[in-house]
């Protein structure tokens, strides 16, 4: 960490990463033809050049500039030879769009960003960062936690036993007894407690797992037949009853947002959290896991079935209707969970998910 002083004029200073992201995207852009099946497709409002800000995500610029923004792999492997690094892309760089009588495409300019900010001091720390592929902040507690688990899966795990003075309800800050807490693990525990059946709508109900509910985390204070530890952060109210299970490394994974190569056919069946309708930034679960061939990073479309009364009486079934896109992040063997990257209107539990046409 070090000291600086900003002026008026403050220009963006980077280590460069010579990156090109660019593709002929095949669209006549002086004759207007329409773009074929399977082409990639430019927004409506595309603009002609942009500057990455702090916050943004290559999932989000890509966003701006195509119609299916998973699509931008597409993009970097037609240039292998000119991208040194395909994941970093700083704030303060500009991305142009350039129409050539081949086409169109996308690359970072040569020209840097300059951002006028007002006198003061600040601490910052020391090299820059590029920008990561998907908003990681919004799946990040999801990583390291169990979320499916097998049924009785948590009956011999370390049981809470409660407090000195009795109390039903613990939360941040206090201090709970433990009984089976192994002294080889280290202090480090999440707490959870057994959700509901995942069933799958598609066959029978059939059970795909249970739900694990993430409560909060503690650290070991002592180690004993009944051990003391203390909740440094809760996120639900922990009870008497609730088990522990031992924090894994905080690790994160670099997600590349991509197409399946292959059909799927799942459903939504449960919402992070128990709310009806969803939006953007929620996570969902799906039907649809390992066995299935999902992987992490792969992008789905929602789509919502409708029926329709006509005129004479008859149910008329409609064209299915696509709603919105979500990101696989993390894969059971039966299930996934995904956040919802785009949403078009409201989302419910049981829409379905396909690979995007």
């Amino acid at each position: 960490m070090h000291l600086k002083k900003s002026h008026n004029i403050l220009e963006i200073k980077s280590m460069r990463v010579l990156i090109i992201i660019s593709a002929i995207l095949f669209i006549n852009v002086f004759s207007g033809v329409t773009v074929k099946a399977g082409e990639i497709e430019l927004q409506h409002n595309v603009p002609d050049r942009y500057i990455v800000i702090q916050g943004d995500t290559l999932w989000s610029i890509a966003s701006r500039f195509l119609k299916d923004p998973w699509r931008w792999p597409e993009i970097w492997n037609q240039n292998r030879k000119q991208v040194k690094n395909p994941y970093t892309i700083y704030p303060g760089d500009i991305i142009v769009l350039e129409k050539t009588a081949e086409g169109s495409q996308l690359k970072l300019s040569n020209e840097k960003a300059a951002i006028k900010l007002s006198p003061k001091m600040r601490i910052e720390k020391l090299g820059v960062h590029g920008i990561p592929n998907i908003p990681v902040n919004k799946i990040k507690p999801f990583l390291s936690q169990p979320l499916v688990i097998e049924k009785h899966a948590l009956d011999k795990a370390p049981l809470i036993l409660g407090t000195s003075d009795n109390r039903v309800i613990l939360s941040t800050g206090d201090t709970i007894y433990i009984r089976d807490l192994p002294a080889d693990q280290g202090a480090s525990w999440q707490v959870f407690r057994a959700g509901k059946a995942l069933m799958d709508p598609d066959d029978n109900n059939r059970i795909l797992g249970y739900e694990a509910i993430y409560l909060g985390d503690v650290e070991a204070k002592n180690y004993a037949p009944i051990s003391t530890v203390k909740v440094t952060h809760s996120v639900q109210e922990i009870l008497n009853g609730d088990r522990l299970i031992r924090s894994p490394a905080d690790t994160l994974a670099d997600y590349v947002p991509h197409a399946p190569n292959f059909a799927v056919e799942g459903r939504i069946i449960s919402v992070y959290g128990g709310v009806t309708e969803i939006g953007e930034n929620a996570i969902i679960t799906l039907n649809k896991g390992v066995h299935d061939g999902l992987e992490e990073g792969h992008v789905l479309a929602i789509y919502r079935k409708s029926k329709v009364k006509s005129p004479i009486g008859k149910i008329v079934a409609l064209p299915d209707e696509r709603i919105g896109l979500v990101l696989v992040f993390r894969v059971f063997d039966k299930v996934s969970y995904a956040l919802v990257t785009q949403s078009a209107q409201a989302i419910k539990v049981l829409d379905a998910v396909r690979t995007p046409d």
